[in-house]
């Protein structure tokens, strides 16, 4: 059997190229190297509960195009993202809001807030940010730069504050009225049933084939394909022949609690540095659960090595030049297609992932 595509992924770049090929007419194997499909954004049912096998994932977007087709593939719920900071027990609200300022200082009015940010700002002499630590002093003061930001942000990149660029902070959502809405996106939520149920109605009637390790198998995978969509890192593809591309891992800690409500939100950040993990996410309240029992994963940041999952590409310098140079080559192959957060080096909202899908097919189909 030749196919018009191999598809090499079964997440959302993947799904959604795939459902459109087949609509065009085409035909189409989708392989991937789990278990699993939907790749990061994987849910498994336990005790009722949809769990974020590889993290929280929350939709949200401003992109009306994106948001029109993927809820033909499923309904989505109201959640809001407001996540909640613990620093050593004091408890705060993330984005920094009204709310956060007046916790942290006892202001009251927008006015107040926006004078003591500005002599902590002073106070710091920072004119022009060189650095993570004095475009965030310079965004929120020194207050919320030590106990809300430095700590985290340390933890989540495994480096010093002053070694990390300003740009990385500059998306920090800061806002002066009592909003604790993070994404500020037109629409937001979550699938309901799951995001495992929406990639699997994009893949409805698609041939899929689980547990296949594309850069194993690739000379006899190519030959049943005229083409193939690559969604795996860029890097791998080329065998590592001009080194490796750095990302941030993570490592969950899973577990079921007999008990209907561990912290009451569906994320806890914990932004002191003594604490090893970066933040607890509570299932449930993804999707406003009723269970009698609850599920809560412990997040720890990590640097990535070889036979980890690749997160989050680090986007410094070095790395940007080192993908371009992988870019060239990819740019090259002529029979093959490079995309999603791993085939393009780049660090994705899922929106943007479909958006760019959907270009592609746009451009291909």
């Amino acid at each position: 059997m030749k196919y018009d595509y191999l598809v090499v992924g079964a997440g959302l770049y993947g799904a959604v190229f795939a459902r459109e090929a087949t609509k065009a007419g085409k035909s189409v194997l989708v392989i991937d190297k789990r278990p699993n499909i939907a790749g990061n954004v994987y849910t498994e049912e336990v005790e009722g509960i949809n769990v974020h096998v590889y993290g929280a994932h929350i939709f949200h977007t401003n992109n009306k195009k994106v948001w029109d087709y993927i809820t033909q593939y499923a309904e989505f719920n109201r959640f809001t993202n407001s996540p909640v900071a613990n620093y050593k027990g004091e408890l705060y609200s993330l984005p920094f809001n009204m709310y956060t300022f007046n916790k942290m200082w006892g202001v009251v009015t927008p006015e107040e807030a926006e004078a003591k940010i500005e002599e902590q700002k002073k106070a710091a002499g920072i004119t022009e940010p060189r650095n993570l630590e004095e475009q965030a002093i310079s965004l929120v003061g020194t207050d919320i730069y030590e106990k809300l930001v430095k700590g985290y942000t340390e933890k989540q990149w495994g480096r010093d504050c002053k070694d990390l660029p300003a740009f990385i902070i500059k998306r920090l959502p800061v806002r002066l009225t009592f909003d604790n809405n993070y994404f500020n996106a037109l629409y937001q939520g979550i699938p309901m049933g799951g995001y495992t149920k929406m990639v699997a109605n994009l893949l409805d009637g698609i041939e899929v084939r689980l547990n296949v390790d594309y850069l194993q198998n690739k000379a006899e995978l190519d030959a049943i394909a005229d083409k193939v969509v690559y969604t795996g890192p860029i890097d791998a593809y080329f065998d590592y022949k001009l080194g490796t591309l750095e990302y941030r891992s993570v490592r969950f800690e899973t577990e079921v609690l007999d008990k209907p409500n561990f912290q009451g939100n569906a994320a806890v950040n914990y932004t002191d540095r003594e604490t090893p993990w970066t933040r607890i996410i509570e299932h449930k309240w993804f999707e406003f659960g009723t269970q009698p029992k609850t599920v809560i994963s412990r997040e720890y940041s990590s640097e990535w090595k070889p036979g980890d999952e690749p997160y989050y590409p680090v986007n410094d310098e070095k790395n940007g030049a080192l993908y371009q140079q992988y870019k060239a080559l990819a740019d090259m192959e002529e029979k093959i297609i490079f995309g999603g957060r791993l085939g393009e080096y780049k660090y994705y909202d899922m929106d943007a992932v479909i958006a760019s899908a959907l270009d592609m097919c746009e451009k291909e189909l």
